[in-house]
């Protein structure tokens, strides 16, 4: 399992020598370092915490510093852990680069979703709606939701407006088009979740199905 931490920079198009057009998403991966190591023996499992862009020391707690001068490095804004299977080859205070993928390679995004608020059916389910004519009042409502008298009540679960976005979800077997090592930029192909700016997790496919 190979993961790297980064930002989402945008969208953009990559053109082939044939003049095929791919478009891609660009991410600033790394570097990170790595700021703990995880053992059977002590934790009871493997693992690997990274740490992504460093912040300063008045806007982190004592405890997040004190972690951080173990590893030998700055406060991170953004740290994530990943099991392993077995034991890790790297130390703490290691640094991964975007060099860690190779073009074709399958990868998984996990990202935070962008933030609508609070949204009406159509909006967030995808509900159709109804008729504009004939006095028609039911145009975007969702209609009823309750049962009749036996149970009498609303089924948990229920479809219904409510919070929109902001919530981790994860896009799958996604293809590496192009690495850029010196600018520690890797395409994707495809879209990713998340905003602009937003940090992402970028590991190896767990399943490998590659896309059409």
């Amino acid at each position: 399992m190979t993961l790297i931490l980064g930002r989402k920079k945008g969208m953009t198009q990559l053109f082939a020598e044939d003049g095929t057009v791919t478009g891609v998403t660009v991410v600033e991966a790394g570097p990170c370092v790595v700021t703990q190591v995880r053992t059977d023996e002590v934790d009871g499992y493997h693992a690997e915490q990274l740490g992504f862009e460093d912040v300063r020391d008045r806007v982190t707690t004592k405890p997040l510093r004190g972690h951080a001068q173990k590893a030998g490095t700055a406060p991170k804004r953004f740290l994530r852990e990943e099991r392993l299977a077995a034991a890790s080859g790297r130390s703490v205070g290691d640094t991964i680069t975007a060099e860690i993928f190779q073009d074709g390679d399958l990868v998984d995004v996990t990202g935070t979703t962008k933030g609508r608020g609070f949204a009406g059916t159509i909006k967030r389910h995808g509900f159709s709606r109804g008729n504009e004519t004939h006095g028609s009042m039911n145009v975007r409502e969702p209609g009823a939701i309750g049962c009749s008298a036996y149970p009498s009540r609303t089924i948990k679960g229920k479809r219904m407006s409510g919070h929109y976005g902001a919530k981790r979800h994860t896009t799958k077997n996604l293809e590496v088009m192009r690495v850029d090592t010196e600018r520690g930029l890797l395409f994707l192909k495809g879209a990713i979740p998340g905003p602009n700016g937003g940090f992402v997790q970028v590991r190896t496919a767990r399943t490998g199905v590659k896309k059409g």
